[in-house]
């Protein structure tokens, strides 16, 4: 990339469909990530074709993306299915796909691009330059990554690096999680994934001590890397993701406004560096605040650090506990008295936690000052402390309108020979002209303040009319009809310029030559039907073992089923490299979560942990 060009710089928002698409983009979004009809990872975020090609025809008047998710492994008998719909997507407009099967490269796919997903487990330099040589154009990096090491992948590729800045983490590498399908038979590769590690475990040593007993030890906070965005961008990437294709409606409003504010400072601190990649301004008429949307409490992740010591999971629960809002003074189990931090409201949901930590919640009826009437009884100690974990009169408020997206554009009005032209110029400074036949007679009143109203009422367009040039005299009369016509005709032109100069990327070209980053691929690599053993065949791979989904047998226990940079032992202050104790007493442990057992083994040396399927 020219280093004299500013470099564009994406916030990729996710959607659960095309409504909530629609507000991620009036919210700041500079493009969106969707599901289809099928073969998405998230299988409860599936939308119409049509739905979709709405979603295209609002984000395009932005010059804002629209991706679609076809991230699954894709079995043999669906990839005529899955072809079709992919040819139904182009013709709708889609910008690009997000897949994690290889046999798209194998389909008879138009030129649409396409991105490797997070699903492709992408966490060296040598996956993410194979990627870029098979043709794709844009790579979403593993989350456990550390800046150090995103840098160093921006730095080998030529295609924009893609991470995730927000939300959900899994706790397996993603795309290498096969523990939902070992065990209950719904793969995470397929779109179906059960949620293992939000399970409350026991956790034992190797000679059966229970060292802590029904936690959700697996169960990650959620990623939020809002003070990391300038250090993400110096480090070459070039879209960051938040996560939520599940999410409502107010949780994308508000993260979205939230990390679109905080670009827009940097970009505007950047001296020409950095750019917002769609067009518009976003009017947002609450104040965003990360802290209010759901989350399990947050984390950096790896963002700062290869072996961070903060705490990294949730392992009182796996839901979202809310923010302090006061302290139980008496309790009876219709009313509470309450020592409030904060203003409730009715419907409110609240919550605490017990003497043994675990949460309860509950919904108010009504308040009453400081004593709340909850829906159900409720019984809670004196001292304890409360929670909201659902602000009624908020989540009311996001879910009515909350933000529009303009256009800001200089209009210029100027005499012709034989009527009037009328210029609209945007702040690309790209421009049209329109003009009308007219004679302009001489005016009894003053005009220019006429003429202004007139040309400055947008109506409903998305257009905000930010200076006026009138170069017409001030003596001259335009009826207020055909200057109200040649507005509207000259948007309409702006409209259809703009929709004709779309920039679409397309499927970059495959380098035959590319060889894998092995001469063997094993089930963690997710090869599920003929195509994509045919696409690894043609890049040097010899050896092909199927992926756990398309095998007759059953998963038997000793099979690794998640690989995690997350470790139990740093996690409850038993790191060995912390206490200086590196090879000594490295047993195993095991994770037990009713009729589930994992065996889990350390990995000190490349400090990470392994969970092998125990029974």
């Amino acid at each position: 990339m020219n280093s004299s060009h500013p470099r564009k710089i994406e916030l990729l928002a996710p959607a659960r469909n095309a409504d909530i698409a629609i507000e991620a983009i009036k919210h700041g979004a500079d493009a969106v990530y969707m599901g289809a009809t099928s073969h998405g990872a998230r299988a409860a975020a599936a939308n119409t074709v049509s739905d979709i090609a709405r979603v295209v025809d609002y984000a395009h008047e932005f010059d804002a993306k629209v991706y679609v998710t076809l991230n699954t492994i894709i079995y043999n008998d669906e990839l005529a299915q899955v072809e079709t719909l992919v040819h139904e997507l182009y013709r709708a407009g889609v910008d690009a796909l997000i897949v994690q099967d290889m046999a798209l490269l194998r389909m008879n796919l138009p030129p649409i691009a396409l991105h490797a997903s997070t699903q492709c487990d992408i966490r060296t330099v040598d996956k993410a330059k194979f990627l870029e040589e098979v043709g794709f154009s844009q790579i979403v990096l593993a989350r456990e990554l550390g800046v150090d090491e995103i840098r160093s992948i921006c730095g080998s590729v030529s295609v924009p690096v893609e991470v995730f800045v927000h939300g959900a983490l899994c706790v397996s590498y993603s795309g290498d999680c096969q523990a939902g399908f070992s065990t209950v038979r719904r793969s995470a590769n397929r779109g179906e994934c059960p949620q293992i590690c939000r399970h409350a475990f026991n956790l034992y040593d190797s000679d059966g001590r229970l060292l802590c007993g029904g936690k959700h030890l697996l169960s990650l906070r959620d990623l939020n890397r809002s003070e990391d965005i300038e250090t993400l961008l110096d480090a070459g990437v070039s879209s960051l993701k938040i996560e939520g294709r599940l999410k409502d409606v107010a949780y994308v409003k508000n993260v979205t406004a939230a990390y679109s504010r905080k670009l827009d400072e940097i970009v505007a601190a950047s001296a020409g560096r950095y750019v917002r990649s769609s067009s518009g301004r976003s009017e947002v008429t609450f104040e965003p605040d990360l802290n209010r949307s759901f989350n399990r409490g947050y984390t950096r992740y790896f963002t700062g650090a290869r072996r961070p010591d903060v705490k990294m999971a949730s392992i009182d629960s796996p839901k979202w506990t809310g923010v302090p809002v006061g302290k139980v003074i008496t309790c009876n189990p219709r009313c509470i008295t309450a020592k409030l931090t904060t203003g409730l409201a009715n419907g409110d949901g609240l919550g605490y936690f017990d003497g043994l930590r675990q949460f309860h919640g509950f919904r108010l009826n009504r308040i009453e000052g400081n004593r709340l009437y909850p829906a159900v009884p409720v019984d809670i100690p004196s001292g304890t402390s409360l929670f909201r974990n659902h602000d009624k009169v908020r989540e009311d408020t996001l879910e009515r309108g909350t933000a529009r997206r303009v256009i800001d554009i200089d209009l210029t009005l100027r005499e012709i020979k034989g009527g009037v032209a009328l210029d609209v110029t945007d702040y690309k400074g790209r421009c049209i002209t329109v003009s009308a036949d007219m004679e302009c007679d001489e005016a009894k009143t003053h005009q220019l303040q006429h003429r202004y109203d007139t040309l400055t009422r947008s109506g409903d367009t998305v257009y905000n009319i930010r200076t006026v040039d009138d170069r017409v005299g001030d003596h001259l009369f335009i009826p207020r009809s055909r200057l109200a016509t040649l507005r509207r005709n000259a948007f309409e032109a702006y409209r259809r310029m703009c929709a004709a100069r779309y920039e679409y990327d397309s499927r970059h070209k495959e380098n035959p030559e590319a060889k894998y980053i092995r001469d063997t691929a094993n089930y963690h690599d997710n090869v599920a039907n003929d195509l994509a053993v045919k696409f690894y065949r043609e890049h040097g791979v010899k050896t092909i073992e199927p992926a756990l989904e398309v095998r007759k047998r059953r998963v038997e226990p000793g099979t690794c089923v998640m690989t995690t940079r997350y470790c139990l032992r740093r996690e409850l202050g038993m790191c060995l490299r912390k206490l200086e104790r590196v090879g000594a007493g490295l047993t195993d442990m095991v994770l037990e979560s009713g009729n589930l057992r994992l065996r889990v083994k350390f990995d000190c040396k490349e400090c990470q942990m392994r969970l092998l399927l125990d029974k």
